[in-house]
């Protein structure tokens, strides 16, 4: 194998998405052909590959960071949480069934483990650097034995590993100290960790030196870095850490106000909305008071009927109906754009009981779920609001869709990908990251600008790529000033 450097951290959240871009951007900035790793990622973020294979949207983000294109080998097994104990399995970037926990690990432990040496083969023979993510804890002492994510890869690699803490969760140091006696008393890859990492620091580091030195002094491990806890708001790997994005940005002058769903998924489409400095994003739990946006978002779903269900149990649905009938805009992408339409049938009950269940009625639309997963990228010309504006996107859902009358206006060339109706008031979509289209995005929001009497923003901005890439270069300068790599990547 080539060089590689595993990031585990001691505990879930701790930072390891975040610091493997940067660290894949630190090696690309040096030279090196550098690729992300995560062998099996659980998450409801998602991206389609050019190959049409689906992937955690954090390796596709570290593959950016490392100046390449996402590939399937860089994340070979997606699990995407269902409820009920139940997940997707997306092996090799294909759906392969729907599992519970024990099943899964009887039926696809042997099979995932083949995938991931696979995998790491082909990605070695490509690149001179492999940086490889954990998942949660590498000391969960009832899992480790079927771990496919942690030590299991970091042994098979002979991989220097980084042990990162998140001292804003406090009790850092024990957790730095019961990982490592952990995998020291589970003969479980201890000796490879040559560095720790602690992160999200606030105040004086002077204050923590003292906790530094005796850390390094009992486990005669360096603490190679304390990285400062960064404002920059940075994709979510999972729905826990919206909760991190409240009240972040003061005097704006738009609010759009996006549905925490339960199995929310995609939650990726709203950073370029992040991003506009006009634009206050706040996230809304079915249960929660709507308020008066400027604008709602259904967002997408991993269990559209059940989230459904959701919004008409809590009550919201019939809040969104009010809203709109007062003059609220509501847009739908993918679950959410389903969930906007008259009759959802699920025959074969993929998302659980089969039936035929009522949408929001809000679209002449109806849906049937499918077997079949629709994963793949796409290139479109808009018609509205502004016709020949290229977009660029990918879909990814379970589910056809069709129009029962022609009275709505189609967004793009491909008709079947979203709509919006005469009033322009709802709007619906398949496809992921239209927001990243910046002149698409500042088209839409002048809209609900003009609505509000104010002047409208230029449209002519780069695709939010640049702004991520922006971002990437931004947060890695902050890291790379903070931590000492240079004893783990020898």
């Amino acid at each position: 194998m080539e060089q590689a450097l595993m990031v585990v951290g001691a505990t879930s959240h701790a930072g390891k998405s975040l610091l493997c871009a940067a660290i894949c951007r630190i090696l690309y900035r040096r030279g090196w052909r550098v690729t992300p790793f995560k062998g099996q990622n659980m998450a409801l973020n998602a991206y389609v590959t050019d190959n049409g294979d689906e992937i955690g949207y954090a390796q596709a983000v570290q593959a950016w960071a490392a100046g390449i294109e996402p590939t399937v080998e860089m994340n070979p097994i997606l699990l995407k949480p269902q409820g009920d104990m139940t997940s997707q399995v997306i092996l090799n970037g294909k759906a392969a069934g729907r599992t519970q926990a024990q099943q899964y690990y009887e039926n696809y432990f042997d099979r995932g483990w083949e995938a991931i040496k696979k995998a790491l083969h082909t990605l070695s023979h490509d690149y001179d650097y492999i940086v490889c993510e954990g998942a949660g804890s590498p000391a969960e002492i009832n899992l480790m034995h079927r771990d496919l994510t942690n030590m299991r890869v970091a042994q098979h690699l002979n991989a220097s590993t980084l042990l990162v803490v998140d001292i804003e969760r406090g009790g850092s140091f024990a957790h730095i100290i019961g990982t490592l006696e952990i995998l020291k008393h589970a003969n479980a890859g201890h000796d490879l960790i040559k560095g720790i990492l602690i992160n999200k620091f606030r105040g004086q580091k002077s204050i923590l030196d003292p906790g530094i030195k005796w850390v390094e002094n009992y486990t005669g491990i360096p603490v190679v870095g304390v990285v400062p806890y960064l404002q920059q708001v940075f994709p979510a790997e999972d729905s826990l850490d919206l909760l991190e994005r409240r009240g972040r940005k003061p005097n704006t002058e738009l609010t759009i106000a996006v549905i925490h769903l339960p199995k929310i998924a995609n939650f990726t489409d709203f950073d370029p909305l992040e991003a506009e400095t006009s634009v206050n994003v706040r996230y809304v739990r079915p249960e929660d008071d709507l308020g008066t946006p400027d604008a709602v978002i259904i967002p997408g779903s991993k269990t559209t009927i059940a989230d459904l269900k959701t919004l008409q149990a809590t009550g919201m649905a019939n809040t969104l109906k009010t809203y709109l009938e007062k003059g609220g805009v509501i847009f739908g992408i993918c679950g959410g754009f389903q969930m906007l339409g008259e009759t959802l049938y699920d025959p074969e009950g993929l998302e659980g009981e089969a039936g035929e269940y009522s949408g929001l009625g809000l679209f002449p639309l109806e849906t049937i779920i499918t077997a079949e997963k629709l994963t793949r990228q796409r290139e479109v010309k808009a018609i509205f609001p502004d016709s020949n504006t290229a977009i660029t996107g990918y879909e990814i859902h379970q589910g056809r869709s069709r129009l029962k009358t022609d009275s709505i206006i189609p967004l793009f060339s491909d008709p079947e990908l979203g709509y919006v109706n005469s009033s322009y008031s709802v709007w619906g979509c398949y496809l992921h990251g239209l927001f990243e289209n910046g002149t698409w995005r500042r088209q839409w929001l002048n809209r609900l600008r003009e609505k509000k009497g104010l002047s409208p923003l230029a449209i002519d901005v780069p695709h939010h790529r640049q702004q991520r890439e922006e971002l990437l270069d931004a947060v890695t300068d902050i890291i790379e000033n903070h931590v000492d790599l240079n004893r783990l990547l020898l």
